[in-house]
């Protein structure tokens, strides 16, 4: 699954600082742009909403609105985003392509119509709003889960400058068309969303279709006990709810949130200072998409073709050597890269601050999220390494201990008052990235014994 990152390494090795700045540049919004620009687009309807004359009241509701949309669908597509990521692959290794599209069109139908099911009753007895409000509600929710799950096909994609075009486009016409229904207050807004987020899913799809022609309409071959790993469906859960449940505790808390719409509240403390944290998250999830959907994919298929092929002992340990080296250089490339940004947002948080317009009060809570969210990108590594090396019940342990301790260390720096909070999610995700590694350095030292086992 690793196309993407292979094309844009060629524009690497014409060896120029622009080629190099291209180069990361579209790593870094392949990889983590739909989430980022989610945020900015986000952001900037809610600015410009307020320009127009939107009141206040309706678009802070329209922002946290969006906020839960994107957390409850990630934490219901995130265990079938894995496992159905894993059957494509199988797929692609086993040339055998033309089941993906089908495939694809019954994971959609399975996880939009079952979404639709549960959040018809949900928002109905939760929402008091208008018929609009709870229409936009489920449509965006729905659109959102199958949105990410056509955003798993991007790293095997390899026409990254169109994929680039398509999210710009996509958000920019959400953007417009919210400003455009702005006098309709929080359902216009809504509306926009919607749309762009529509047009994203419809114009992915029409990518896959042309990556992944198929012969047949419909399967469901992915359910099958013998071609699917419920294991990771389980990791995907676990992972999501491990990003996002110390902001639902500090949400339905209440001397630390607010309601603003329903049944949804939002914490002012902790809110701003988190999503403005993972804006930053852009140079490591390049680095991310380089070395390890590229360089690390290709060391990985040379060693276990090796293996394959009955090449000699040292071969094989030249090349499991190389593998590992790779892995080691790209973790340490995220550090470093990671590492600089936490620098210069030491250095310049203020300023940032005081430029969107956010209370320098927040200041030591944007610091600590913004090394959180670093090292998050420094734990999507690690496991990604993980997956290759099929390590999956040492996944699940790390993404349960990732899931648990947060909801615990969270849980307990609101007794131990303001001054803690945030170091919740911080040492949470830092254990959880020094178990990962832990975890990876074990596997690495036994591969050769597994993996020629696994061959009898």
């Amino acid at each position: 699954m690793a196309g993407i990152g292979f094309e844009i390494r060629k524009i690497l090795e014409r060896d120029s600082y622009w080629d190099v700045l291209k180069a990361y540049g579209y790593a870094g919004l392949v990889s983590g742009g739909p989430w980022v620009l989610s945020i900015l687009g986000v952001m900037a309807i809610g600015v410009l909403a307020v320009v127009l004359g939107v009141a206040q009241t309706h678009v802070n509701a329209f922002q946290i609105c969006v906020t839960y949309l994107m957390a409850l669908s990630l934490i219901w597509t995130g265990g079938m985003q894995l496992m159905f990521t894993r059957f494509v692959a199988d797929q692609a290794y086993a040339k055998a392509q033309a089941d993906v599209l089908p495939n694809l069109m019954g994971v959609l139908l399975l996880t939009m119509a079952g979404g639709f099911l549960w959040s018809v009753p949900v928002v109905a007895l939760m929402f008091s709003g208008s018929l609009l409000l709870r229409l936009l509600l489920i449509a965006n929710f729905v659109v959102l889960s199958g949105l990410w799950l056509a955003l798993i096909f991007l790293s095997g994609m390899k026409a990254y400058r169109r994929i680039v075009r398509t999210l710009a486009t996509g958000y920019l016409l959400a953007i417009l068309i919210a400003l455009a229904f702005s006098r309709w207050q929080l359902e216009g807004l809504l509306t926009g969303v919607l749309i762009g987020h529509s047009y994203l899913l419809f114009a992915f799809l029409r990518h896959i279709i042309r990556e992944y022609p198929g012969q047949t309409f419909l399967r469901f071959d992915f359910l099958e006990r013998r071609k699917s790993f419920y294991s990771l469906f389980a990791v995907g859960t676990l992972y999501y709810l491990g990003v996002w449940v110390d902001k639902f505790i500090f949400w339905f808390v209440p001397y630390t949130s607010e309601p603003v719409i329903g049944p949804l509240r939002a914490s002012i403390i902790y809110d701003l200072p988190i999503f403005l944290a993972y804006l930053f998250i852009l140079p490591g999830m390049a680095v991310f998409l380089v070395r390890m959907e590229a360089d690390f994919a290709e060391q990985y298929e040379r060693f276990y073709r090796a293996v394959r092929e009955g090449d000699t002992l040292m071969h094989i340990e030249y090349r499991r050597d190389q593998m590992v080296y790779t892995a080691r250089q790209g973790i340490y490339e995220i550090f470093k890269v990671q590492g600089l940004t936490v620098v210069l947002c030491l250095l310049w948080g203020r300023d940032l601050l005081a430029a969107v317009g956010i209370s320098p009060l927040y200041i030591y809570l944007f610091y600590i999220d913004v090394v959180a969210v670093s090292v998050q990108v420094l734990l999507m590594a690690i496991l990604n390494v993980l997956f290759y090396l099929d390590a999956r019940r040492e996944v699940l342990v790390i993404t349960l201990s990732f899931f648990l301790s947060n909801l615990v260390l969270t849980s307990a720096t609101l007794f131990l008052g303001a001054e803690t909070f945030g170091y919740g999610f911080a040492v949470s995700v830092t254990f959880s990235a020094f178990l990962g590694l832990f975890m990876l350095s074990q596997k690495f030292n036994r591969l050769e014994y597994e993996t020629f086992m696994l061959q009898q």
